[in-house]
């Protein structure tokens, strides 16, 4: 599997409410920046990952720009990607245009033509400022 074709995975796992801290390469400089968080470490991004796996249902990613750099066993992506929720805890649905940036890591697994991409860093944020 490619580095997009793990992208595309994870925001299929997201859709699915599986778990998605699999994703994430298990490193304390491992970084995933939200909409309003800042996680740091593999155990923070496991827990919140997890955190937001259990309060939330009804998740909608629709990749729209998907761009991907493959070099040397590192990729780095952006994409546009529609989203929408539900938080169980509030009771609320959640709609917002998103950007999404980062970096990953090809691992070998088995033989040396099989391989995984983990995210060693991402970044989701909105172009909306309240104000």
């Amino acid at each position: 599997m490619n580095a997009a074709e793990t992208i595309r995975e994870y925001y299929e796992a997201l859709r699915r409410g599986e778990p998605l801290y699999p994703y994430f390469v298990e490193r304390p400089d491992v970084v995933k920046f939200g909409v309003g968080e800042r996680l740091v470490g593999y155990d923070a991004v496991a827990e919140g990952l997890r955190e937001q796996t259990r309060t939330t249902d009804d998740w909608t990613a629709e990749s729209q720009d998907l761009r991907v750099t493959e070099r040397d066993g590192y990729a780095y992506f952006s994409d546009s990607v529609f989203m929408s929720w539900t938080d169980r805890e509030a009771d609320h649905e959640y709609a917002l245009s998103t950007r999404w940036s980062g970096t990953m890591e090809r691992r070998a697994v088995g033989d040396e033509d099989d391989a995984e991409w983990l995210f060693v860093g991402m970044h989701v944020s909105t172009p909306y400022v309240d104000g």
